[in-house]
C-alpha cells in the first residue's frame, strides 16, 4: 500500500467499476473529517489524453458513461488540456477527456484512516500476525490459524494482494485464486524550479502508456509497459512488502514517452525509480466474492493497479454480501484460463481448428456455414458447453431439481425444459436446459462460463447425505452445428442429442465429433461450407432476443424482467428458490425491464457501432444502458439489448416499469456522444427475409385464387 502512486480515478468502462471508484472517492474525501487523520486528499481532476481517433472515441464513450451516473466529466481540446497543464506538449493530440472531481490521496495514510475507523467501530486489529491457513469443516469455513492461536469465524476474506493466491492453496480445502505479481515501475522528481501546485491535474496518457501526478511539488510517472516483468516465477513468494530492484533499461520506453509528453523535465534531476510488486489477473478484472470451492471464503483481490480506486466500493460491496457480478463472474475469478496445449491434448477439435482458437481465446469453438451468401450471411455454433447429469435411486432427483428450478420439470421422459436456477431474491444464479432422460435421471446444459458457479449452487444447496448422483460430463460431451443460409431465408440444425439453450447451444457426444464434423466439412465443400467465429452467435441470438447469462442477465435479474415468465411455472405444485420474490414482483411490478432497441438512422458504414454500455433515452430522459448488441444481418440493422428503468422527474427514485411505459416512449442510444434513434421492442422482430418471404406467400396464394 505504502508504494501505490495515489491516483484515484472514475474514469473506466464499465459501469459496476464507475460505481465503486465514485464511492471510494467520497469515502477519501471525508475520512480526515471523520477520524482527524489527514489523507493527503486533493481534488486534482485527471486529464485523459488520445492521440488518435480510436483512443478519442474510446473517451467518448467512457464520458457518455460518467454522465448518466452523475460524475462530471467532458471532452476537451488540444489547446484546453495546454491551459489545464502548461507543461505538456499536446501537438499530437486530437482531443483528451477531463474528470474534474478525481483525486489524488496519500494510500498509506487512507489505509491508516480506514484502520482507525474500523477500530473506533469495534473492530480488532491484530498486527504482524501471519495467517497459517483457513481451517474448514464440510465444506464451511470455521476459523483462522495464526502464529499465535486459533480465531474462530464463519467468514473470511481474503485480502492478501500479492499473496492471496498462496494463501487460498494453504487452506485445508484449497481455493484457487488466478493472480500473479508484475514489477510495476514509477519515477519520483525533486522539485521543479516553480514547484507544480498541488492542484495540478493528473495526466493518464494511455497511447503513451504512462500517468504522471504533482508530486511534493514535482512529478511521480510511472506507466504499463508492453513487456512487463513477472516475478515470484521460481517458487514460492517470500517477500514482504520492499522496494524491488531497480532496472532502467526496461523503463527506458516509459521514461522516453515521459520526456515525450513534458519535455521540460529532461533536466529534472530524478531521486528514485520504484520498483514494486503488483497483481494481475488474466482478464484484467478484480476477483471478488465467495469462493464456489468454501462457503464463508470470501476473496478480495486482483485489483490490476486500480486497488486504491475501487478499494472502498469494493470493500462495500464484499461486506454487504452483493455479488458484483455484471462482467463480474464467479468463474471470472475463480475457473483458470485454459493454456493452448492443454486444450490441444483435450479438444476433440480438429487440430487445425483447436490450434487457432486456443492460442486467440483459450478457448475451442468449431462453426460451420453453409449456403450461396456473401459476408452479410453468417453463422456459428459453439463446440463446448457445460454438461451435468443428476440421478437418484428413487424420485429424489425430480424433488431436488423442483425446488432448485423455476420450471416444471416433471415432464415426459426425452422432453426438454428451459429454465434456470433462482435465488432468493428471484435473479438468475444459472440458465440452462434440461432434459429428462427417463423416471429418475436428468441431463443439464449450460454455457461454458457458468460451469464453476453452477457446480458450486447445486452442491450447496443439495441434501448433504442422500442417494443423488451429480456428474459433470462436459468432457463427455461437445457441439457441431451447421447452419444453411439461402437467399431469403436460414435453416439452423444442431448435430447433436440435447436441442438449444436458449443461448443457441446443443450437443452431441464427443467420441463422434470429430468424425461427424469431417463428414459435414467434406460434403459441404459444394455448398461453400466454411467455418465461422462466435460473434456470429452472438449476431443471431442478439436479433433473436436471447438474453445471455453474465451479460444481459445475471443474479440481480428476475425472468419476470427480461421477459421469461414462460419459463417459469408458479404453480407447479411444490415451491422453489425465488418463488416468493417472483410472486411479490408480480402483484408489486417490475422496475426494470431488457428491451431490444433497433437503430433507425444509424448508418452501418459511417456511423460509431454500438458494443455495450451505451446509455439508453426515454424522451431525453436517462432510462439505462444496454447490455449487448450486435449487427443483425436479417433485420439489415444495428440490435441491442438493455434494461429500461423509470426514474421519478422529481426525486429519481425508480417506479414501476410496464409495457405501456416501454411502448409509448421515444427513444435515443448514445453512442460515443451522438444519440440515434431506435424502435424499442419487448418481443423478437421477424426478420426481412421473413417478412418477404410472408410477402410472396401471399402475392402466390392471391394468384391462385384467381
Amino acid at each position: 500500500t505504502r508504494f501505490c502512486a495515489g491516483i484515484l480515478s472514475t474514469a473506466r468502462h464499465l459501469t459496476i467499476e464507475q460505481k465503486m471508484a465514485d464511492y471510494s472517492n467520497k469515502l477519501y474525501h471525508q475520512l480526515e473529517q471523520e477520524t482527524g487523520i489527514q489523507t493527503g486528499y486533493t481534488r486534482t481532476g485527471s486529464i485523459f489524453l488520445a492521440q488518435t481517433q480510436d483512443r478519442l472515441i474510446s473517451l467518448k464513450r467512457i464520458n457518455a458513461g460518467l454522465n448518466v451516473i452523475g460524475i462530471p466529466s467532458e471532452i476537451i481540446s488540444p489547446k484546453k488540456v495546454a491551459g489545464l497543464h502548461h507543461l505538456l506538449n499536446v501537438h499530437d493530440l486530437v482531443g483528451a477527456m477531463h474528470v474534474p472531481e478525481d483525486a489524488v490521496v496519500s494510500s498509506a495514510d487512507v489505509a491508516l484512516a480506514l484502520a482507525s475507523a474500523a477500530s473506533q467501530n469495534g473492530v480488532q486489529i491484530y498486527d504482524r500476525t501471519s495467517v497459517l491457513h483457513v481451517m474448514v469443516k464440510k465444506g464451511q469455513v470455521t476459523g483462522v490459524e495464526t502464529d499465535k492461536g486459533q480465531i474462530e469465524c464463519q467468514y473470511f476474506v481474503n485480502c492478501a494482494g500479492q499473496w492471496a493466491y498462496e494463501l487460498g492453496l494453504s487452506n485445508e480445502e484449497p481455493v484457487s485464486i488466478p493472480l500473479h505479481a508484475c514489477e510495476h515501475f514509477y519515477l519520483l522528481t525533486r522539485p521543479l524550479e516553480t514547484p507544480l501546485q498541488s492542484s495540478t491535474p493528473t495526466i493518464v496518457d494511455a497511447d503513451g502508456r504512462i500517468y504522471i501526478r504533482n508530486w511534493q511539488g514535482g512529478i511521480l510517472s510511472g506507466g504499463f509497459e508492453k513487456n512487463p516483468k513477472p516475478i515470484f516465477t521460481e517458487g514460492k513468494n517470500q517477500l514482504e512488502i520492499q522496494n524491488l530492484q531497480e532496472d532502467w533499461d526496461h523503463f527506458e520506453p516509459l521514461l522516453s514517452s515521459l520526456l515525450r509528453r513534458m519535455p521540460e523535465l529532461e533536466t529534472l534531476e530524478i531521486m528514485k525509480l520504484v520498483n514494486c510488486p503488483e497483481t494481475f489477473t488474466p482478464d484484467m478484472r478484480c476477483i471478488m466474492g465467495e469462493s464456489p470451492a468454501v462457503q464463508g471464503y470470501f476473496v478480495l483481490a486482483g485489483m490490476n493497479s486500480a486497488g486504491l480506486s475501487f478499494g472502498g466500493g469494493a470493500g462495500k460491496g464484499v461486506c454487504q454480501d452483493i455479488w458484483l457480478i455484471f462482467l463480474f463472474l464467479v468463474e471470472t475469478g475463480f475457473h483458470h484460463v485454459s493454456q493452448a496445449g492443454l486444450e490441444l491434448l483435450t479438444s476433440s477439435d480438429p487440430p487445425t481448428l483447436a490450434s487457432q482458437s486456443a492460442r486467440i481465446t483459450g478457448m475451442s469453438h468449431r462453426s460451420l456455414l453453409v449456403g450461396p451468401c456473401g459476408p452479410a450471411r453468417c453463422s456459428h455454433a459453439h463446440s463446448l458447453f457445460h454438461s451435468l447429469t443428476l440421478q437418484s435411486t428413487g424420485d429424489q432427483a425430480l424433488e431436488v431439481l423442483q425446488y432448485l428450478f423455476s420450471n416444471d420439470l416433471d415432464v415426459p421422459v426425452g422432453h426438454i425444459v428451459h429454465t434456470g436456477m433462482l435465488n432468493e431474491g428471484g435473479g438468475y444464479e444459472n440458465d440452462c436446459s434440461i432434459a429428462r432422460l427417463n423416471r429418475r435421471s436428468f441431463f443439464m446444459i449450460s454455457p461454458t462460463d457458468q460451469q464453476v458457479h453452477c457446480w458450486a449452487w447445486l452442491k450447496k444447496h443439495m441434501p448433504k447425505d442422500s442417494n443423488l448422483l451429480l456428474e459433470d460430463v462436459t468432457w463427455k460431451y461437445t457441439g457441431t452445428g451447421v447452419r444453411v443460409l439461402a437467399t431469403q431465408w436460414f435453416r439452423c440444425c444442431h448435430l447433436g442429442a440435447c436441442g438449444q439453450t436458449s443461448s443457441g447451444r446443443g450437443g452431441s457426444v464427443a467420441l463422434y465429433a470429430l468424425h461427424v464434423y469431417n463428414e459435414v466439412m467434406s460434403v459441404g465443400q459444394k455448398y461453400g461450407i466454411r467455418n465461422a467465429g462466435y460473434y456470429a452467435l452472438r449476431s443471431l441470438r442478439i436479433e433473436k432476443f436471447f438474453a445471455f447469462w453474465g451479460q444481459d442477465i445475471n443474479n440481480l435479474t428476475t425472468p419476470l424482467e427480461c421477459g421469461r415468465e414462460s419459463r417459469v411455472k408458479l404453480e407447479k405444485g411444490m415451491d422453489f428458490i425465488g418463488r416468493d420474490a417472483l410472486l411479490q414482483q408480480k402483484q408489486n411490478g417490475v422496475y426494470k425491464r431488457l428491451t431490444m432497441f433497433i437503430l433507425d438512422d444509424h448508418d452501418t458504414d459511417l456511423d460509431l457501432w454500438p458494443w455495450w454500455g451505451e446509455p439508453i433515452y426515454r424522451n431525453g430522459q436517462y432510462v439505462g444502458k444496454t447490455t449487448s448488441s450486435a449487427y443483425s444481418y436479417s433485420l439489415e440493422r444495428h440490435v441491442c439489448l438493455g434494461f429500461v428503468h423509470n426514474f421519478s422527474e422529481d426525486t429519481g427514485e425508480e417506479q414501476v416499469v410496464t409495457a405501456d411505459f416501454i411502448n409509448r416512449g421515444e427513444y435515443e442510444i448514445d453512442i460515443a456522444g451522438y444519440r440515434f434513434q431506435a424502435k424499442a421492442k419487448l418481443y423478437p422482430v421477424a426478420s426481412l427475409f421473413t417478412q418477404k418471404r410472408r410477402k410472396d406467400d401471399m402475392e402466390l396464394s392471391d394468384l391462385h385464387g384467381k
